[in-house]
């Protein structure tokens, strides 16, 4: 049985897959099969054809069905070339977009008003803050005078009756993550999900990552919008050895605990002192045909972030 889903790796992948050996990581499919629930995995990225049956039969097609059918009628030619240009996909690392080009980090301050969120600031096409600084969420010249432990409990505490992601991240623990965001600017990330792992692309753009679903990179290509954005602010850093951080995200795709636990995985891949961990972020930038997708639901797997994501582990273990 093993040996006929190994064969069937190239036609069900297609050009993106086969870009990261794939069939490589399916003949390993045994020695990883406690992770369970390693079929779906496959299927999310691409289905057993190729072109539009390839997507239906992606498990998650359904949550985008809407804008893919709406853009299939409203413009044809556009839909046939977004197709074609799956195929181009090995071309390229696959977390490659242009996304981050078209959202600026700007130094622009708003009035200093205590956590005055929002002023400031402009909404852009895709519900996300554009502008979003630091000085649009609080009075920094304010907390300046205060320790960095009353700081992250002002922070915390603010957040916490919000319905998004937070973080207080000690300075040198942000360094080690900046840096290897300079070199690996781009990862696959793997949300566990009831029917296996949705996978999201997340980039770096100065000091915000974007996270964006891998099925709405290979369907709309370089304008794939962002589902979810962390902002990191390092002003505090060098005087209060702190970096803050907040998010922002789609809700009709992700809850706050589904984005936590995508914001959880940058610190276990980015900030791990585990050589063969962070080893998957610079396989997956600088020699992608090498790059095992398993090897990341492995990693998540032995982590445990996100486990309270799939209530049917022990069905998953039958």
């Amino acid at each position: 049985r093993s040996a006929a889903v190994a064969e069937g790796a190239g036609a069900m992948a297609g050009p993106l897959l086969q870009a990261w050996g794939l069939g490589a990581a399916l003949r390993s499919r045994a020695a990883l099969r406690p992770l369970g629930l390693l079929a779906p995995p496959c299927r999310e990225l691409a289905g057993t054809g190729s072109g539009e049956a390839a997507l239906e039969e992606n498990p998650f097609y359904g949550k985008y069905r809407h804008k893919i059918q709406e853009l299939r009628r409203s413009s044809p030619d556009v839909f046939e070339s977004r197709m074609e240009k799956r195929n181009e996909v090995k071309k390229q690392p696959v977390g490659y977009s242009k996304q981050g080009e078209f959202i600026k980090c700007m130094e622009e301050k708003a009035r200093p008003i205590f956590f005055a969120e929002g002023l400031g600031t402009k909404t852009s096409k895709g519900g996300f803050t554009k502008d979003k600084t630091l000085d649009s969420i609080l009075n920094v010249e304010m907390v300046k005078e205060k320790s960095a432990e009353e700081i992250k409990q002002i922070w915390n505490q603010y957040f916490s009756a919000k319905d998004t992601v937070y973080a207080v991240i000690p300075a040198e623990k942000f360094d080690l993550i900046w840096k290897r965001a300079q070199k690996c600017p781009s990862f696959l990330y793997a949300l566990p999900r009831k029917e296996g792992y949705e996978f999201f692309v997340g980039q770096w753009s100065g000091t915000e990552l974007h996270f964006t679903s891998l099925i709405n990179i290979q369907t709309q290509g370089e304008t794939a919008p962002s589902q979810l954005v962390l902002y990191h602010y390092s002003e505090l850093q060098e005087e209060k050895g702190i970096v803050l951080m907040t998010a922002e995200m789609d809700s009709k795709f992700l809850v706050v605990h589904e984005a936590q636990c995508l914001a959880n995985q940058v610190q276990l891949f980015y900030a791990t002192d585990r050589s063969e961990t962070y080893e998957l972020v610079e396989t997956f930038n600088h020699r992608s045909s090498e790059f095992k997708y398993m090897s990341v639901i492995a990693e998540l797997e032995q982590s445990g972030l996100g486990r309270e994501l799939r209530p049917a582990q022990v069905s998953d273990k039958s």
